[in-house]
């Protein structure tokens, strides 16, 4: 009799883990289809706030310099990659990034 009940609890939490594998994957697909949205001209949180906490994203300084992004509050959009409107999928989303106060180099979208 004991090893008919745990033969049903561990059938139980096999079918359990099944479906809630299933579910998280149908969910990651459902977020990655999701359009990247144009940030270009928007404060870097922005960008954290919208996309999704499983989507990479890289950040870089548009200046050349090479500077840390410690206060991202502090920082705008200048360029994205992928470009708005695509896609993201597994792919890392790529911005670079000038200090508020600074106006982006030329190349870039603001």
């Amino acid at each position: 009799m004991k090893r008919a009940i745990g033969a049903v609890r561990a059938a139980t939490v096999t079918a359990v883990l099944a479906l809630a594998t299933a579910a998280a994957s149908g969910t990651a697909t459902a977020a990655a289809a999701k359009p990247v949205p144009d940030f270009s001209g928007k404060g870097l949180m922005s960008v954290f706030s919208t996309m999704d906490y499983r989507t990479r994203i890289d950040v870089h300084d548009a200046s050349g310099y090479g500077r840390t992004v410690l206060w991202p509050s502090s920082w705008k959009v200048c360029s994205q990659h992928p470009a708005p409107g695509t896609e993201i999928g597994d792919r890392t989303l790529t911005v670079e990034v000038m200090k508020t106060t600074e106006k982006c180099p030329s190349g870039t979208a603001r």
